[in-house]
């Protein structure tokens, strides 16, 4: 059975960096083909794609958050990790990890569009 759990802080100061990290089970992030990314939704607005770490390690970000955006892995724990730098309020939203077999990026990122979806975590940005 696959699962990705979500962990980090539930709330950041603003100018600070947000650090999430996934962690999956029963499936290698190296698993050929497949995309690990990190999507949010902010309250009452829908899901906003961030970025993706393949399983080769390459990654791809959203044009609106590539500045501030950073995705890396750890095969030996088998978790890739989001930063996203100088918060600010607007940052505040719900952070999924998710993982399909495609490197395309749905429009909108919408949970039926991935293979797996972690319960996702609550992070709040505070001024």
């Amino acid at each position: 059975q696959v699962q990705l759990q979500e962990s980090g802080p539930g709330l950041v100061k603003a100018s600070q960096t947000l650090s999430l990290t996934c962690t999956v089970s029963g499936v290698s992030i190296t698993s050929l083909g497949y995309y690990w990314s990190w999507i949010r939704q902010p309250p009452g607005r829908g899901p906003e794609w961030i970025g993706h770490l393949s399983y080769g390690g390459s990654t791809r970000y959203s044009p609106s958050l590539r500045s501030r955006t950073s995705i890396s892995g750890d095969t030996s724990k088998n978790q890739f990790t989001l930063q996203l730098s100088f918060v600010t309020p607007e940052d505040t939203a719900y952070y999924y990890c998710a993982g399909r077999p495609q490197g395309i990026v749905p429009t909108p990122p919408d949970r039926r569009e991935f293979e797996y979806w972690g319960q996702g975590t609550q992070v709040t940005v505070s001024s």
